[in-house]
């Protein structure tokens, strides 16, 4: 049984992208149909002035066609009249319409009934609904999440689960006909004629001659060739279908979605205070540890004063011993020379010999 899918989406992008997420999924370009209505006035209306003539705009009647004559009508009417996009579905099979609901909801067809009461919010447009209907609507907009009466909050997390099935793509199709076509052929035809010829003669009858008069009858055939047709069928060509297959990879992305929960605590007077005396504590431990933390950089600082200084001393008394070294290679090396200044003079020498 045919059934029709209706959503409504904000701009038309989302509605091309549903689109063509609904051809990816099987469904055919002829039974998916686009159309927009843009907002024509910017002009807030209520629902005791709002024009009555609807019944005869093609929107209007689209959606009564479906829904009927009724409030239902009405909202999805003044949702898609408000500048919306509307995509149109026709399933073969109620599994088809489930399919394309989910599709359509996965990628932003509004919820009619929600943007019908956003405009019950700003411009006071109530759209058939009564007072009870009012109170539930504004009291379910209320909540935040959806929570049982067991005050349990469920996390719903989609998997992407995906798999494969076979889809026509298209295909080749044979056909053979008879044709008929003139053929021609040229040949060469032998025709007989007969003449009948008369000489006139004037000489004595001979013996054979005597013996042909009398009556009799002389004949002589005419034969002509004409052409003869026949036709030979043959084989001159065979088609024949075959398959190849190929094998691709490829890679499907989608969008999954899941539910994520907010804890805010909410604490009465003493839990604030309690609150405020924790956040003192931990401000003066901070500060205990800052103060260990600043003694214990004052600490390295010391130690590597210590140790530079160290350093600096060890490397005087390097300095020192290395200056005594050479004052002490120096005195020797002077000694040396005098030694061999006095062994050359030849004064020395005669005094040391005259001793």
């Amino acid at each position: 049984m045919e059934q029709t899918v209706i959503g409504i989406f904000d701009n038309a992008s989302e509605a091309q992208t549903a689109k063509e997420k609904l051809l990816n999924f099987g469904f055919s370009e002829s039974k998916v149909d686009i159309s927009s209505q843009s907002t024509t006035s910017t002009e807030s209306t209520t629902s005791r002035d709002r024009d009555r003539d609807d019944d005869t705009d093609s929107i209007g009647d689209f959606f009564r066609s479906l829904f009927g004559s009724g409030h239902e009508a009405d909202r999805h009417s003044e949702v898609a009249k408000r500048g919306g996009t509307v995509v149109t579905v026709h399933a073969q099979s109620e599994q088809e319409a489930e399919r394309a609901t989910d599709i359509l909801d996965q990628y932003g067809a509004v919820d009619v009934d929600d943007r019908a009461m956003d405009y019950h919010d700003t411009d006071n447009t109530n759209l058939g609904y009564t007072d009870d209907e009012l109170r539930d609507k504004e009291s379910y907009r209320d909540r935040d999440v959806d929570v049982d009466a067991d005050n349990k909050i469920n996390v719903i997390e989609e998997d992407l689960k995906v798999g494969k099935r076979e889809v026509e793509t298209g295909g080749v199709r044979v056909r053979s006909r008879i044709v008929t076509r003139p053929v021609e052929e040229h040949l060469r035809l032998r025709e007989e004629h007969v003449h009948v010829e008369r000489q006139t003669v004037n000489r004595p009858a001979t013996e054979a001659d005597l013996a042909n008069f009398k009556e009799g009858d002389v004949e002589m055939t005419e034969h002509a060739e004409v052409p003869v047709v026949s036709k030979e069928a043959r084989v001159v060509e065979e088609i024949t279908l075959n398959k190849d297959v190929e094998e691709r990879e490829e890679t499907v992305r989608e969008d999954v979605r899941k539910t994520e929960v907010d804890v805010d605590e909410t604490r009465g007077e003493a839990g604030r205070d309690r609150d405020v005396l924790d956040r003192d504590r931990d401000a003066d431990a901070l500060d205990r540890d800052g103060d260990a933390d600043a003694l214990d950089t004052d600490r390295d600082v010391l130690d590597r004063d210590r140790d530079d200084n160290y350093a600096e001393n060890r490397d005087i008394d390097v300095d020192i011993e290395d200056d005594r070294d050479i004052e002490i290679k120096e005195d020797r090396d002077r000694d040396l020379d005098t030694d061999r200044d006095s062994d050359t003079d030849p004064d020395l020498n005669r005094d040391r010999d005259r001793i």
